[in-house]
């Protein structure tokens, strides 16, 4: 799982030719990534290949981050305008106090999942009873795990957790454990698939997790109102349009000058990402919000379930 991963930069247009009226400047804006460039950025690449970003008036850079951690922090600190982070961690922050707000979302669906091999003896989330199951955030996912587990009647006393940093993968394929928690389904059972292990995954928002959104658009408190943040959510929505209805030609603009892109894997994780793509990145469900800080509360990670409007607007 990710819960970890932009300064916009653009000149002045000067008159073309004598006698024409000079372009207007566009407004810059840096939005910093939640990780390194993958499909699930796909609608922010599409918009700025497309120029819906400079039809609103904005210079858009699109900055990874050297620490996944950093963005939330950055952006609260005015060191940046938008950050892509995930409502789970939105939640942590804002009980944390840290002054961030959620303005849109990007995946309006959870991507994590728990995975094991597709032909192991594990067959339901109740076969995880005495098995090894490897993480590697705890927190979020002890809790995501430990609700999955209680609808089959157990609890994580009855599994052993097993930190593999980031070796998700690699740490089911060599047996160190049965399954895993916090593999992304549009990327991990990919891999899977690439290297000939196909996995079997179990969804959370389908075994006791309230659905929540994947990945939002954050900004600072003091940000809210920037009329920058319409206009970068309109391109945005135009470039998630493009992306559903051309996916192919949208893929092409995706890897446009970003050879490095061009995977198998990424290739894969594409086609699986469309649908989870927020059709309207403004649209806020209250309700959806309320109910994941309440299952957070109940889980120990978050002290109080403040009112949602005091960390998720919708942008007029």
């Amino acid at each position: 799982m990710r819960w970890m991963r932009a300064v916009a930069v653009a000149a002045a247009m000067t008159a073309s030719a004598a006698g024409t009226l000079p372009a207007l400047a566009q407004d810059k804006m840096t939005v910093l990534l939640d990780w390194f460039v993958n499909p699930d950025h796909g609608p922010l690449y599409v918009a700025q290949e497309k120029g819906y970003f400079k039809d609103e008036g904005l210079a858009v850079e699109m900055i990874a981050p050297a620490d996944p951690n950093d963005p939330p922090r950055l952006v609260a600190a005015g060191q940046g305008d938008i950050a892509v982070s995930y409502q789970p961690q939105l939640h942590l922050q804002v009980d944390a106090g840290l002054p961030v707000v959620r303005v849109g979302t990007l995946v309006a669906t959870p991507l994590n999942t728990v995975i094991v091999l597709k032909d192991g003896p594990i067959k339901s989330i109740k076969d995880l009873k005495g098995k090894k199951v490897g993480f590697s955030v705890g927190g979020f996912e002890d809790a995501l795990l430990g609700a999955m587990l209680e609808k089959h009647g157990l609890s994580l006393k009855d599994i052993t957790l097993i930190n593999v940093n980031f070796s998700l993968s690699p740490a089911l394929f060599a047996g160190q454990v049965d399954a895993i928690v916090g593999g992304y389904r549009n990327f991990e059972l990919n891999q899977m698939a690439i290297e000939k292990k196909e996995g079997r995954a179990f969804f959370p928002e389908e075994e006791g997790v309230p659905a929540y959104d994947e990945l939002v658009f954050i900004t600072a408190k003091n940000k809210v109102n920037d009329p920058r943040i319409g206009r970068f959510l309109n391109a945005v929505e135009r470039g998630t349009q493009f992306l559903i209805n051309h996916p192919d030609e949208a893929w092409g603009l995706f890897i446009k000058g970003r050879k490095d892109l061009d995977t198998e894997l990424n290739k894969r994780a594409w086609k699986d990402s469309i649908a989870r793509f927020a059709h309207s990145p403004r649209a806020l469900d209250n309700a959806r919000y309320e109910r994941f800080a309440q299952f957070l509360k109940a889980r120990g990670l978050i002290k109080t379930t403040p009112d949602v409007a005091t960390y998720a607007v919708e942008v007029k």
